[in-house]
């Protein structure tokens, strides 16, 4: 039964958020990282990285698969390349910390490749495309997840064996916002059936299949016994993409594929492989610049195929949520506010400050 939802203004939900982690540990700096990461998740329409996701962090930390105010931590360097691990910290703020120092390498020589391993849930990746585009840069990032995310089955297979296994890519624009691809190679994210099952309404057709192998757009048949499986989008194309981000991602950094007997398989685990560049430095600035501008115009000019349609470059539709949700608040389904306020009480939050989620 689809429960409806209720608008929440992102800055009520900033503060909640925000207090949670710090009353379980977190640091002021990471609290807020984590905070903003995941309300801007909300806020640009990928609510399955947003703060549905807080109930389950907490649970992770209760039981020590991620560690509270954790930092990068180099494990080798050179002049192009940067690998660090996340000690099983929070993903958002190890990734803050390593494409940081991936952004500051590839200014100085053109380009740098970042690789990350054992950190926690990295969250939406489409934000690390967004931090490096906004310092003028292009970037590329391949994540998979070495401990018990595996959820996919391979195409022509009807279990699970691979991670969702996202890309995410940010091209730079002059006098405009970036171009951010953020897409995972499975046909929809974990995080979006729990969305799904939370307001009680079916799962979009030919994305699940249940425990039998049989095709299902019942949430709940994904998650019983035996567990169902996420199918790659685009059958045997998607399929490849997520292998190949299982070896960039995982066997690549050291963060390992997935795989059941990893020694990490019982906890949650996100690696990713970045590549950053400087486009300036392949040839002449303008002739970049002009040219991706020239693109998009020829792109976008394309008649609609519906009346009132338009064409949406990536990131064009995550800018128009934002906008709307800003204004109006962010939808949260009754079952996501009851789950909140849950878990803030859990761990100490006082009830007064849950108040605003209730009926």
């Amino acid at each position: 039964m689809n429960s409806g939802n209720r608008r929440i203004q992102s800055v009520l939900l900033l503060d909640f958020v925000r207090s949670i982690f710090s009353v379980t540990g977190s640091r002021r700096q990471e609290a807020d990282i984590l905070a903003q990461h995941l309300i801007d998740s909300n806020l640009v329409g990928h609510d399955s990285h947003g703060v549905i996701r807080v109930s389950k962090y907490l649970e992770w930390l209760r039981l020590d698969m991620v560690r509270s105010n954790r930092h990068a931590r180099i494990t080798m360097e050179t002049e192009s390349i940067i690998a660090v691990t996340g000690d099983f910290g929070y993903g958002q703020v190890i990734a803050t910390e390593a494409v940081d120092l991936a952004i500051e390498k590839a200014s100085n020589i053109g380009v740098a490749i970042l690789a990350i391993k054992d950190c926690g849930h990295l969250g939406r990746i489409g934000a690390w495309a967004e931090l490096v585009a906004s310092q003028g840069m292009a970037s590329i990032h391949f994540v998979n997840t070495s401990g018990f995310g595996i959820l996919v089955a391979p195409f022509g297979g009807s279990d699970r064996r691979l991670s969702a296994n996202p890309i995410a890519a940010g091209v730079p624009v002059k006098g405009g916002e970036p171009i951010i691809l953020d897409i995972a190679t499975s046909m929809i994210a974990e995080g979006k059936i729990q969305v799904a099952r939370n307001q009680g309404i079916e799962l979009p057709e030919g994305c699940v299949i249940d425990g039998n192998g049989l095709p299902t757009q019942d949430s709940e048949a994904f998650y019983g016994v035996p567990l169902g499986a996420i199918l790659p989008f685009g059958g045997h194309k998607g399929f490849g993409l997520s292998f190949i981000c299982e070896v960039l991602a995982g066997s690549l950094t050291g963060g390992r594929s997935s795989h059941p007997e990893n020694p990490t398989a019982g906890r949650l685990v996100n690696n990713m492989l970045s590549v950053v560049f400087v486009p300036e430095r392949f040839g002449e600035k303008d002739t970049f610049t002009e040219d991706v501008s020239r693109l998009m115009t020829w792109v976008k000019s394309s008649p609609p195929s519906k009346v009132g349609g338009e064409v949406l470059l990536p990131g064009e539709p995550e800018r128009q949520i934002r906008s709307e949700r800003l204004s109006n608040g962010i939808p949260l389904s009754e079952e996501t506010c009851l789950q909140l306020q849950e878990a803030a009480i859990a761990v100490g939050v006082p009830d007064t400050e849950a108040a605003f989620l209730g009926g």
